[in-house]
């Protein structure tokens, strides 16, 4: 069973078949193709990895893959994570500069924390004698 489908679609994949081109006003035939599901198929494949193929060279040979995200050399890189760097560190300096100014501002106003942060030490009397 599985014999005959197979020949059945190889026959149908070998068919030749006309494709006519006709000039509606006149009924003149402009052009004759003939054709089989296959060389279809084939043409049509071809096409395709032609298309493919001068998308991909025409990204990777110009310079159209720099517009590409992500895409770049390495002194772009570089430069990237110096930045990236420097941003991360004057963001933490900005922080610290922040804390700074609320804690110089809660001292000003008077908002000090009634639990001290230091314990209190206890200094001994000198023993003054009367000699």
């Amino acid at each position: 069973m599985e014999e005959q489908e197979k020949s059945s679609t190889l026959k149908r994949l070998r068919n030749r078949y006309r494709l006519v081109v006709i000039n509606d006003d006149t009924y003149e035939e402009m052009i004759t193709f003939k054709l089989s599901r296959i060389s279809v198929y084939v043409g049509l494949s071809t096409v395709f990895v032609l298309l493919v193929s001068l998308t991909v060279a025409l990204i990777v040979l110009t310079p159209l893959k720099y517009y590409i995200p992500g895409y770049g050399n390495n002194n772009n890189r570089s430069e990237l994570q110096v930045l990236k760097m420097r941003t991360d560190s004057l963001e933490q300096a900005v922080l610290y500069k922040d804390q700074y100014l609320n804690n110089i501002k809660k001292v000003l106003n008077g908002d000090t924390p009634s639990k001290l942060d230091t314990t209190a030490i206890t200094v001994p009397k000198p023993v003054i004698s009367n000699d």
